[in-house]
């Protein structure tokens, strides 16, 4: 049975790294996928994991239709077993209710992966709508650290070294550790924290300004 499937997760946790394994797991079976990404780190039309494997896509952007493109490509003969559908955050609500439709009505499987909030902490519409439909949304199992050392679980933006909480929603970044060249902050970069470290806006360069990395957190009556 075709299914439509959500893994998830925070950046750095490897979700890139997993569509590209789950992509060679059944091409070695003899299945045929097609590959999909939007806004890869790295440019258009190629997906790629930060252990530096990378494979060729097809990129998305807010007007692609995955209805027709599958249906084309069925109606020209291709063989069409799955999706592999990479950064599915950034699809808009609709393109994932054409990724339902395909499961449905054309029975091929559709493997989603993405992060669910934005840098403001806030649901991506894309991800919203895929945990309304997907027959499974499975979480990563492979958890990102904060610079603190707990489970990472929110994703934060910083411009010249200072996190901001406003702006764009989608700006092409990479996880950085930043502040690791104190005189020359990155213009854009991610990182990911805990919810109290992206609540006080503590990032890995403020930490160390503040000598706290590898340190035991200070109790909030010190």
């Amino acid at each position: 049975m075709a299914e439509l499937t959500f893994w998830t997760g925070t950046m750095d946790a490897g979700k890139s790294t997993l569509a590209l394994q789950t992509n060679h797991n059944h091409a070695a079976r003899g299945r045929v996928g097609i590959i999909f990404v939007s806004n890869d780190r790295t440019g258009p039309a190629v997906l790629t994991s930060r252990l530096g494997l990378s494979h060729a896509a097809i990129e998305v952007d807010e007007d692609f239709n995955f209805w027709t493109y599958t249906v084309d490509s069925l109606t020209h003969g291709s063989k069409v077993d799955y999706l592999i559908c990479d950064e599915a955050q950034f699809y808009t609500p609709s393109q994932v209710e054409q990724l339902a439709k395909i499961v449905d009505e054309l029975r091929i499987e559709v493997f989603c992966f993405g992060i669910l909030t934005d840098f403001r902490t806030r649901l991506f519409p894309g991800a919203a709508r895929l945990v309304e439909l997907a027959d499974r949304t499975e979480v990563l199992q492979v958890e990102a650290l904060c610079w603190c050392g707990k489970r990472a679980t929110h994703n934060a933006r910083t411009e010249n070294g200072v996190m901001v909480t406003e702006g764009e929603v989608i700006v092409v970044g990479d996880v950085e550790e930043v502040g690791a060249i104190p005189d020359v902050p990155p213009e854009i970069a991610y990182e990911v924290l805990c919810r109290q470290h992206h609540r006080l806006a503590m990032t890995t360069a403020r930490a160390r300004e503040a000598g706290r990395v590898n340190d035991r957190e200070p109790l909030p009556f010190d």
